[in-house]
């Protein structure tokens, strides 16, 4: 056997194995920084190489043949060993100071830019590099060291941390509870609780599950009243529009289960792409949603908006996943310990 035959050129294997990854040449081009054609050409020239077809071509869409499917595990494998060694070899002698974090762009905002003043006061000389990304983690282009991600289950193939149970909260503006006969302590949601703290007022800690409006109505808990506040469920969402968020489609469904609510009862509104937009959205008076609770501490804490019931536990987790070839890595370590601690100093508890 021809030995050339068997080692073919590192340019085909990249062109190869990111046109597979990404079932397209055109975006293959795009992260290689080439053209299409010559994408396209690098393939052909591997399959000819090779003797054998690596994709079906339909048209302007490819998609990996059997043999090409397998063939794109292992090289995928041996192209993450290479860029591993290669990275070992070049932080030998100096050890890395940045690492590239993905995470979710809402989470990114509203939860961890306000705490990563306190990981640079603790690690001045190392930097963290945040980029936004609401799909899956991809390591093997090298685009991201780590990331920060929510999932039922943890993901295969990376090492990962289990950071947090999601805990999803029911949220309205104040005018939106006013406008239906859910009741809040016995009685009906009063219209003076649409008005919001002044501005110039200090902000004051509040419990959790305990968001107070201007009137100083204060909702019931779970565990006091569970069995009204479920009687009272279905009628509520009956009179309002419920949003959502694209990624979580499942949200709504977990909470009607958890209430003993009809699914299909529910009238389920517009959806969001992020889940910034959601809580905009809901803010504005279009209807109520189910978010991540440490997403809107703030907004409950100020009144913008308010929640008549505990947080539930989603099926959800988040997690830090990184790939191996960067767990030792200072700032890695650095940024995996600081995280944890960071999300263990969340006070939060949801109903079971």
């Amino acid at each position: 056997m021809n030995h050339r035959k068997l080692t073919p050129s590192m340019s085909l294997l990249l062109a190869f194995e990111s046109s597979a990854r990404h079932a397209s040449f055109t975006r293959a081009a795009e992260e290689l920084a080439l053209t299409q054609s010559a994408v396209s050409r690098q393939v052909q020239t591997l399959e000819s190489m090779l003797g054998v077809a690596l994709f079906h071509r339909e048209g302007k869409r490819i998609a990996v043949t059997d043999v090409g499917g397998a063939y794109m595990n292992d090289i995928a494998n041996a192209l993450a060993l290479i860029r591993s060694a290669t990275l070992q070899a070049l932080t030998a002698s100096s050890p890395t100071t940045q690492l590239r974090v993905a995470t979710l762009p809402t989470l990114g905002t509203k939860w961890l830019l306000p705490r990563l003043h306190r990981f640079y006061r603790a690690h001045p000389d190392l930097q963290i590099d945040l980029r936004s990304q609401t799909a899956a983690a991809e390591f093997t282009a090298m685009d991201v060291d780590a990331a920060v991600i929510v999932d039922a289950v943890a993901p295969a193939n990376v090492i990962s941390h289990r950071l947090y149970a999601e805990e999803l909260v029911l949220v309205g503006n104040p005018e939106t509870w006013a406008s239906t006969t859910l009741t809040f302590d016995g009685q009906s949601l009063p219209p003076s609780t649409s008005r919001l703290p002044e501005k110039n007022s200090a902000k004051q800690p509040t419990r959790r599950n305990t968001p107070k409006s201007a009137s100083g109505v204060s909702p019931v808990s779970i565990r006091q009243g569970r069995d009204r506040r479920a009687a009272e469920m279905p009628a509520v969402l009956r009179q309002l529009t419920l949003l959502r968020v694209r990624s979580f489609a499942e949200a709504w469904r977990e909470w009607c289960d958890y209430f003993g609510t009809p699914y299909d009862t529910v009238r389920i509104g517009p959806s969001f792409e992020l889940t910034s937009q959601l809580i905009q959205a809901v803010i504005a008076g279009i209807g109520i949603a189910l978010v991540p609770r440490v997403l809107v501490d703030d907004e409950l804490a100020d009144g913008r908006l308010l929640t008549p019931f505990e947080s539930i536990a989603s099926s959800r987790a988040y997690y830090l996943v990184y790939p191996e070839r960067v767990q030792s890595h200072p700032a890695l370590i650095a940024f995996r310990d600081w995280l944890l601690a960071e999300w263990a100093a969340t006070s939060h508890t949801p109903a079971r």
